[in-house]
């Protein structure tokens, strides 16, 4: 292998072999073909549905108009930006976007962890199953399907409503004409559809916590409640941590598919978020520069915000996405 010279020490290095990593993954590739074959129409979809898009980001800067293409739309600059930074709606679909984004990282995210944590406590094999089937099926509910069931349980004679007046003695509400009710509506529905789903992958990573760890603190005298907080939380940190950060990196892209099936101009003030806020002016308006603007600023901070949040974990532990 040919050397180098370091011009600063004046040392001699060897060259690195730029043909090394090529001849490696050739190696690789035909040792396991049939995984990479496999993995072929999973690099396909990211590559035709999320790579191959970006090239019409490029009309968030034009002025674009479906008869002349995106290359001959005349260019605009910053124009859509400023019109979006500087309208009425700005600071209410973003207020809107972190207030429920955040409740539903305070409030969902834990949820899936105190559940894994409570099943994990459970010796009755037939009630474990029967919690996790129970909790599991609603996130195999279409969106649909659960927005139109929200709507029957919420209205004014729904099931929610009889309880309450009459177990309770309520005056019916129309909770989804209520903008104050909308976003304590959306946090709970995603709690009551996610929690058991994202207690699986926490159940998993406590099977590979050590189990001498257990009998080893049962000797020293410790309970469930310091067994949970010392041995089974620090064993599935890691996994928290790498969730969370992923978490963090979507804060922006909450469910507006969910909010559009349930939202209406009354609840428009707390209901609003970007995504339905660019649906609204890019499918129903046909305003797509002024969308892809605000989508391309949406999809900037989500960037921001996953950076962040991994350089904070790398810096302060030893776990990261990259």
């Amino acid at each position: 292998m040919p050397a180098a010279l370091n011009e600063q020490t004046g040392s001699v290095k060897p060259a690195v072999d730029k043909s090394k990593f090529s001849y490696r993954f050739i190696r690789d590739a035909k040792m396991n073909k049939y995984v990479y074959i496999m993995l072929l129409p999973v690099v396909a979809y990211y590559i035709l549905f999320y790579y191959v898009p970006m090239y019409g980001l490029q009309i968030a800067f034009k002025d674009y108009a479906p008869g002349l293409g995106i290359f001959h739309s005349p260019w605009v600059g910053f124009k859509h930006f400023q019109d979006f930074f500087s309208s009425y709606y700005f600071w209410r679909i973003l207020r809107n976007t972190l207030l429920i984004s955040t409740y539903d990282l305070l409030f969902s995210f834990p949820a899936s962890i105190i559940l894994a944590l409570l099943l994990n406590e459970l010796r009755s094999k037939f009630l474990k199953r029967a919690v996790q089937t129970i909790t599991y099926m609603p996130h195999f509910i279409s969106i649909v399907v659960i927005s139109g069931m929200l709507v029957d349980f919420l209205a004014r004679d729904g099931l929610i409503n009889n309880i309450l007046s009459s177990w309770f003695g309520f005056t019916p509400l129309t909770f989804l004409q209520e903008s104050g009710w909308f976003r304590s509506i959306y946090v709970s529905s995603n709690i009551w559809q996610n929690i058991g789903w994202g207690s699986i992958i926490y159940l998993s990573a406590m099977s590979g916590i050590d189990p001498s760890l257990y009998e080893a603190s049962k000797v020293d005298g410790a309970n469930r409640w310091q067994q949970t907080f010392n041995i089974t939380l620090p064993g599935i940190m890691s996994t928290i941590v790498i969730l969370l950060i992923l978490q963090i990196g979507n804060f922006m892209t909450i469910g507006a598919d969910k909010i559009l099936l349930l939202y209406n101009p009354t609840t428009y003030e707390t209901a609003d978020v970007i995504g339905t806020f660019v649906y609204r002016k890019g499918i129903l308006e046909s305003n797509f520069s002024y969308s892809s603007a605000v989508g391309l600023f949406n999809s900037l901070i989500n960037f921001t915000l996953l950076v962040l949040a991994n350089t904070l974990s790398r810096r302060t532990s030893d776990n990261k996405l990259w």
